[in-house]
């Protein structure tokens, strides 16, 4: 009986050590291949069919025809033209300032708490709360930008009648959620590079825009990178924001001529507007790639900028 219960305690033993690890973690695995995998595996299964609710007959294999369409259409020609001109418009000032704010807040600061704590107050106010308040700054008879802009002698912008102001508008609102975001990444990174590396470099006259480029960048370089793929994956997705600035949010048009129409509202658009489910599923194979392409593209350069300012 004690040779039983001693193979079984050792059974069990192996069992705790070999196995039961992976049991711990088997639930996010289920849920990622449920809710993760699953969904992607069969959007890009009807990315390559003929999938229409407005007409079920139409269902049908359809091979790479949805994405030879991209290459010609003019609507998704001009929502990623003005995907990019808005990601640069928000992404390089974004981490620009960020990096600004996070090396101002990292110095010794009178209610540096207090700051720092402000730091976060876009990024917790709900997206839809700040985008309506914006809405009213950048109104065109009644705005706020546009007084401050008549203050110093410009006349008033109508930010919904072209490309360029409705850009601005859009990446305004962007940049003021997410700079404070992530400036506190950057702070936190700052905070363990030792202060006498900034004391030896402020003896040989280096100024504190020269420590910046030359010493804090450098040194965080793995956290800038972290920003710029997260900045790079959120700038070319956005939706909510062009969304409500439109006057008729539910249409998904992006202004009357598509003027800041974003892929990810083309997605929208096509897929529950005009019910084209596999061609709206190409939209977003498509827009995975170049999200792809473009974060390993900026982690290149900005790996290589950091390097070359060592």
């Amino acid at each position: 009986m004690e040779v039983i219960v001693r193979g079984l305690s050792h059974r069990l033993h192996r069992f705790d050590v070999k196995h039961m690890p992976y049991v711990l973690i088997a639930p996010f695995f289920i849920l990622f291949a449920i809710f993760g995998l699953f969904p992607l595996i069969f959007n890009g299964v009807v990315a390559l069919r003929t999938w229409r609710l407005d007409d079920p007959a139409q269902d049908g294999w359809a091979g790479l025809a949805n994405f030879e369409r991209l290459l010609t259409d003019e609507d998704f020609g001009n929502a990623l033209y003005n995907t990019f001109g808005i990601f640069v418009l928000s992404t390089v000032p974004q981490l620009l300032l960020a990096l600004c704010v996070a090396f101002l807040l990292n110095r010794r600061l009178r209610g540096q708490t207090w700051f720092r704590v402000s730091m976060l107050l876009p990024y917790i106010t709900p997206l839809t709360a700040s985008t309506l308040v914006f809405l009213v700054v950048f109104g065109r008879d009644t705005g706020v930008a546009n007084w401050v802009l008549s203050v110093v002698g410009v006349d008033a912008i109508d930010w919904r009648a072209g490309k360029l102001q409705s850009w601005v508008a859009i990446a305004t609102m962007v940049n003021w959620k997410w700079i404070g975001y992530n400036a506190l990444l950057y702070l936190s990174a700052m905070q363990t590079i030792p202060r006498d590396i900034y004391e030896a470099s402020a003896l040989d006259g280096a100024t504190a825009w020269k420590q910046l480029w030359r010493i804090t960048v450098p040194m965080i370089l793995p956290v800038v990178i972290f920003t710029v793929v997260l900045s790079t994956i959120g700038g070319l997705q956005l939706f909510t924001e062009p969304m409500l600035l439109d006057s008729n949010p539910a249409s998904a048009s992006g202004g009357s001529n598509g003027e800041w129409q974003t892929i990810a509202q083309l997605i929208y658009k096509v897929g529950w507007k005009n019910l084209n489910l596999g061609y709206a599923a190409a939209m977003s194979w498509a827009l995975f790639l170049i999200i792809v392409v473009v974060a390993v593209v900026n982690t290149v350069l900005t790996n290589r900028l950091g390097g070359g300012k060592r």
